[in-house]
């Protein structure tokens, strides 16, 4: 691996080249209010990539022509351009932009200036993402855009779950597309956050058609840090702290416990005086992590570079889950003229992880307080010592597994740009993609407990491999033409993914050293081989028109030509069209007067997205021969087969049609800045998956097909405030907040529903999905109290109930409970998501608090909802448990057996929370004692993420996943943790 990394880092060496001939140009760029100097302001030369960024005193220098235009730039700021009209020395003031209008955000296919955009299109900057210690860049977003619910998991190295404006698909693949520098990715685990210039998402269908069949669930543009011209810097962000378990869900102590399984059994089963273990504590620890990057960037007026690496190690708060990760990145920018210009961009990540039993959490919960870890022998506590259950000893289980993860993924892309004839730029680019995971599991032959047992070793590999490459060209055509301004964009992409997947098990392998686990040293008479691979290609064709008339009216115009290899022959190709109109009513003559509005604009728009993230091939009939069907005729042997699967008859697309209605505004001399949208998202044709007959023969129990069409409708709300008092404080605050609901409008099967969100006990279904109700809500009985003595059971609808049942009511008054008294009894569609973002400084000082939530959603506890025996309780249970007449109407008896366990409204419970996100607290060093050390810059900080949440629900963590038709069921989730770091960032 070393000596492809030398070639890799050897190939894109940066030579720097020498500037062309022109006078040295020097100044210094100040705040026009405050007088004080602006730190890493963007001095470019107009029309090149020629530039410089400012000091520590805002001091800067470069060579420029004696005609040349400068163009300084700096987020919060107005751009200024500056003639150098043969002068040597410019100083100059920039006037702060509290709209930021003029700010430039990343489109499809190009970018475009604040004030011109028609859809609704969210920003969010490098200094925004670098100030959180996320790991992932997608949790950095939490909290900070209107519309957009982010998930996340406290497993390191594990992806958050995103939603935009509410699932866009039914299940399968729900995720955004991203987009990074180009590329096309399934994910951004890959991506350090330090190495991100800006995420942009796309989330209306106008701004996303452009993408046309990947962009049904939204759109993430991540732009990485490029090389701008002048001296060479290198930056160095990092930090370490620790990572503490929050919110520990209180578990019975041993004589509780006793209390409860002998209140269930109704005998002295279990003796009062036991010892104690809380397996939580014992399997959770407190976390170390640090974090480590630099960044060389500089370059010349002809070439550009930035070189990065980074190292990531991550401990979990389960004992023994380890993360590593590292990055690197390079990119170089060349201009071979004043026309030509190419470069590249390319990144790479390894990762490594030791790994955990993914149902240690649920061990852990459900193992009786009174198992002791180990014996006074040194052998691990053995459930049969209390003759409870099948349990197991969740440390012996973390002691005896033994799986290790590694992977690698190099994403790269390479582009060559053509100005010509003045207003045409012609660019190609080739995006290349290639990743590996792999892990080995080792079970050795051993004999822990009476459960956890082993007679023979086995070990288990997997690897999976990916390629793929994406070519794209685009011609761009702009022109500005008295009181008209054209962009008109053609472009044509293709690409080809291929995936494979190698599993392989086998008995009997001796482990001696890491390197001896090899498949071929086992029993071969027990391997176990499976090779699978899929193919899927790509085509489109798309363009687009950006038209502004007198700088105030505002048309943007898609069209999408994509096919795809994933749906029949027949059905491979569609239109994705769209259409956005604004008006910036604030540039009306008849507003010039008035005193209200600084800026206000209307906009609308319509367009269709599509849906690609589905299984090649399901459509073709796949069948299995076998010898067991040979029949003979004329004495010659015929071996025949059985269908294995069942296809739909055909396959059409999944289409997303959205409707935005947005509006833009700025009071008080741009301090503050509102925008508003409603939007009506409807998915047709949407992709269910759904359960067939066993009788049909068949190996498969499900098949997919287009069974659906559901509805997001909703309003987003979003408002900044930015304000300085007297020259050294300043300080912003930001707010937004969500509404969506969720409807399913239509059913193919007609008036029959769809059930999901099985549970392991019992196979109860605890999700449906039918007309006129959200996608995936919860589906049980309604509990109407708890039976207190044997006169109510008698006189009630349940005959086979019992005092400490619960009652179910018998909603169609039929005097039976049935399956015909079930109803929706919850939501897990949050209807409302918000976040609030602070900033102050003051002098060299600066605090950041960041508070995020949801609000109306529901969660399943199907912690409390799986139960086989005497597992373990729930302190909260036990305190508001029914164990006599009148000692409890919500709560139900220890006796969770039978009718108990049927899905019902009990076990739905509110998951609402509110959280400190992120708390944040700097220092910049004097800019004397900076020179004096001969360093651009350098902060320190404290952060705390996640170290408040509150809620009510009785789980470990609010934050729930899964897919739309089976969210928010809480099997044990790997929570959130709170982490506390010390870091610094210093530039040279």
């Amino acid at each position: 691996m070393k000596k492809y990394l030398l070639l890799l880092f050897y190939l894109f060496s940066v030579p720097l080249l020498y500037a062309q001939d022109a006078a040295p140009i020097s100044g210094r760029v100040t705040d026009a209010k405050t007088g004080e100097a602006l730190i890493a302001v963007s001095v470019l030369v107009k029309g090149t990539t020629s530039g410089a960024q400012t000091d520590v005193d805002g001091n800067f220098t470069v060579n420029a022509p004696a005609n040349a235009t400068l163009v300084f730039s700096y987020i919060g700021y107005q751009q200024q351009e500056v003639p150098v009209n043969n002068r040597t020395t410019i100083n100059v003031q920039l006037a702060t932009d509290a709209t930021q209008l003029n700010e430039v955000v990343v489109v499809g296919y190009g970018t475009q200036q604040k004030r011109d955009v028609t859809g609704s299109i969210a920003s969010v900057k490098s200094e925004e993402i670098v100030r959180q210690s996320s790991q992932n860049p997608v949790s950095s977003l939490q909290g900070r855009v209107a519309g957009v619910q982010i998930t996340n998991s406290g497993a390191p190295g594990a992806s958050p779950q995103i939603r935009i404006r509410g699932a866009g698909s039914a299940q399968g693949g729900v995720e955004p597309l991203y987009v990074v520098d180009g590329t096309f990715v399934s994910d951004l685990s890959f991506l350090n956050p330090a190495d991100i210039e800006s995420m942009e998402i796309l989330k209306d269908a106008s701004s996303a058609s452009i993408y046309g069949l990947r962009a049904a669930n939204g759109v993430v543009l991540v732009t990485t840090k490029r090389g701008k011209a002048g001296q060479v810097t290198l930056n160095y962000n990092g930090f370490a702290g620790i990572q503490k378990v929050t919110n520990k869900l209180e578990m019975t102590n041993s004589q509780d416990y006793a209390t409860l399984v002998n209140e269930k059994t109704g005998a002295n089963t279990v003796p009062l005086n036991l010892p104690t273990t809380d397996w939580y504590d014992q399997v959770l620890r407190t976390a170390q992590i640090h974090n480590h990057q630099a960044t060389v960037s500089g370059g010349s007026e002809r070439v550009t570079f930035s070189v990065s690496g980074g190292y990531l190690n991550q401990q979990g708060i389960v004992k023994g889950n380890d993360y590593e990760r590292i990055t690197a990145r390079l990119q170089t920018d060349v201009k071979l003229s004043n026309r030509i210009k190419v470069g590249y961009n390319a990144i790479f990540n390894n990762y490594k992880s030791k790994d955990i039993p993914g149902d240690i959490f649920y061990q852990a919960f459900v193992a009786p307080p009174v198992l002791q870890v180990r014996r006074a022998d040194g052998n691990y506590g053995d459930p049969a010592d209390v003759g409870l259950g099948n349990f197991s000893n969740p440390q012996a289980s973390l002691d005896w597994f033994n799986q290790k993860s590694n992977g690698q993924r190099l994403t790269s892309n390479v582009f060559g740009e053509w100005n010509f004839f003045k207003n045409f730029t012609f660019r190609t680019s080739l995006g290349l993609n290639y990743g590996m995971n792999e892990y080995r599991n080792y079970l050795s032959k051993d004999s822990l407990t009476t459960t956890q047992i082993a007679r023979r070793s086995r070990l288990e590999k997997f690897r999976s491999k990916f390629t793929s490459w994406l070519w794209e060209n685009t011609l761009t055509y702009q022109r500005t033409f008295g009181d008209h301004d054209v962009t008109a964009l053609l472009g044509t992409s293709s690409q080809e993914d291929r995936s494979e997947v190698f599993t392989g098990s086998v008995n009997d392998v001796v482990y001696e050293t890491e390197a001896n686990l090899y498949l071929g040293l086992g029993d071969p008479e027990t391997y176990n081989i499976v090779n699978t691979g899929d193919r899927s290609t790509f085509n489109s064709y798309f363009g687009r028109i950006n038209y502004t008339f007198k700088n105030r009216y505002l048309l943007t115009a898609t069209l999408r030509y994509d096919g795809s290899s994933k749906f029949p022959r027949g059905d491979r190709r569609d239109y994705f069209p769209s259409a956005g109109l604004g008006w910036i009513v604030s540039e009306e003559s008849f507003m010039k007067e008035q005193q209200i509005f600084d800026y206000f604009k209307l906009r609308a728009s319509w367009g269709k997205l599509g849906n690609n993230n589905i299984p090649s091939n399901i459509y073709t009939q796949t069948v299995n021969r076998d010898p067991r069907y040979t029949a003979f005729y004329g004495g010659i042997p015929y071996v025949g087969a059985s269908i294995t699967t069942v296809v739909p008859p055909t396959l059409l697309w999944e289409v997303v049609k959205e409707t935005d209605l947005g509006a833009e505004f700025a009071f008080l001399d741009n301090r503050l800045n509102v925008e508003a949208d409603w939007y009506d998202k409807k998915t047709e044709n949407a992709i269910f998956e759904v359960p067939i007959l066993g009788s049909q023969g068949t190996s498969s129990s499900t098949t997919l097909g287009n069974y659906a069409t559901f509805r997001n409708r909703g309003f987003e709300f979003a408002a900044r405030w930015n304000d300085e008092v007297g020259s050294e404080f300043r300080y912003n605050v930001g707010f937004n907040f969500s509404r969506n609901k969720n409807q399913v409008v239509s059913l193919a099967t007609g008036n029959s529903v769809l059930y999901n969100g099985n549970l392991p006990v019992g196979g109860y279904q605890v999700t449906i999905s039918r007309v006129g109700d959200p996608i995936g809500s919860y589906y049980g009985y309604v509990v109407d109290g708890i039976f207190q003595n044997e006169q109510e059971v008698a006189a009630s609808a349940q005959t086979g109930a019992k005092p400490g049942s619960f009652r179910y009511r018998d909603l169609n008054g039929d005097n039976k409970i049935d399956a015909n008294d079930k109803t929706i009894i919850g939501n897990p569609n949050p209807g409302f998501i918000y976040g609030i973002t602070t900033g102050f400084s003051y002098k060299s000082f600066d605090l950041q608090l960041d508070i995020q939530g949801v609000a109306d959603v529901d969660l399943y506890n199907g912690n409390r909802n799986v139960r086989y025996g005497n597992e373990n309780y729930s302190q909260d249970f036990f305190e508001n448990r029914w164990h006599g007449p009148g000692t409890s109407t919500n709560y139900p008896s220890a006796d969770l057996t039978g009718t108990n366990l049927d899905p019902n409204s009990f076990y739905v419970e509110k998951g609402d929370y509110v959280r400190i996100r992120n708390l944040q607290l700097g220092y910049n060093l004097p800019a004397g004692l900076m020179k004096q050390w001969k360093v651009q810059a350098l902060r320190i900080f404290l952060n705390s993420q996640n170290p408040v949440t509150i809620f009510k629900y009785n789980g470990f963590s609010p934050e729930v996943g899964g897919t739309p038709i089976s969210a928010g069921i809480d099997r044990n989730v790997y929570p959130l943790s709170a982490t506390y770091n010390l870091g610094v960032n210093v530039t040279f």
